[in-house]
């Protein structure tokens, strides 16, 4: 009986914190559909085109008032014991389980697709906005120093860019070394002999490397 009552407080507050999850995703995903023009500042000049294909704000509402539905019927159907309400709680808990690991395949299967698509966007807004559009020159400064990388495939996106062409040189992290000690001034010589990592490709590092434990969260939530 108090195993029993063990689990039932434990579902209770796991439920709760979904439920608040939810409810913060919400409230994100509203305010990014009133401002989030700022969101996408990374795509330079070319935000507008990006919504078309990305729209976040309503992708955070939406997953927001699934988190806060699954929530609250989890928290009242702990409550309660009320045999209906658990079972659409674990219905919904089954299909975001099964839609997860549907987006697993399809990201593995188009990552390479995904990639040739953001290099089409973010390769020339580089190129135009880089060292002249405030917002999207510090994303890419602050993303480029906290991940140890350059550009979005690697320094070549800078050579056509105004930012090379007027100042002779590239952003200092395309000539970090090992160390992350950067030389200056950052030549396209000294870029080609530093072959610094593209973002992208540091980001898609990252992910695979930290698979495991990915791995082994989904499977415990699965479990639990």
């Amino acid at each position: 009986m108090q195993c029993f009552k063990f689990i039932k407080v434990m579902m209770f507050l796991f439920n709760l914190l979904i439920f608040l999850c939810g409810a913060a995703l919400l409230a994100v995903g509203i305010w990014v559909s009133v401002d989030g023009t700022s969101f996408l500042k990374v795509f330079g000049s070319l935000s507008s085109s990006a919504m078309q294909f990305v729209n976040v704000g309503y992708f955070l509402i939406a997953a927001g008032a699934v988190l806060f539905i699954l929530g609250f019927l989890g928290c009242y159907g702990a409550h309660s014991e009320n045999k209906c309400v658990l079972m659409m709680f674990f219905s919904i808990l089954l299909i975001i389980f099964i839609a997860e690991i549907a987006g697993a395949v399809v990201a593995l299967v188009y990552t390479t697709l995904a990639e040739q698509f953001l290099t089409l966007l973010v390769v020339p807004a580089i190129e135009k906005d880089y060292g002249y559009q405030t917002d999207f020159t510090q994303v890419w400064n602050t993303t480029m120093e906290e991940l140890h990388c350059c550009g979005f495939n690697n320094y070549t996106d800078f050579n056509a860019s105004r930012f090379v062409k007027e100042n002779k040189v590239f952003p200092p992290p395309c000539c970090a070394n090992p160390g992350n000690h950067t030389v200056e001034p950052c030549t396209e010589e000294k870029a080609k002999s530093m072959k610094v990592q593209g973002c992208f490709k540091e980001i898609l590092h990252r992910i695979r490397a930290n698979a495991v434990t990915v791995g082994g969260v989904a499977v415990g939530v699965a479990a639990l």
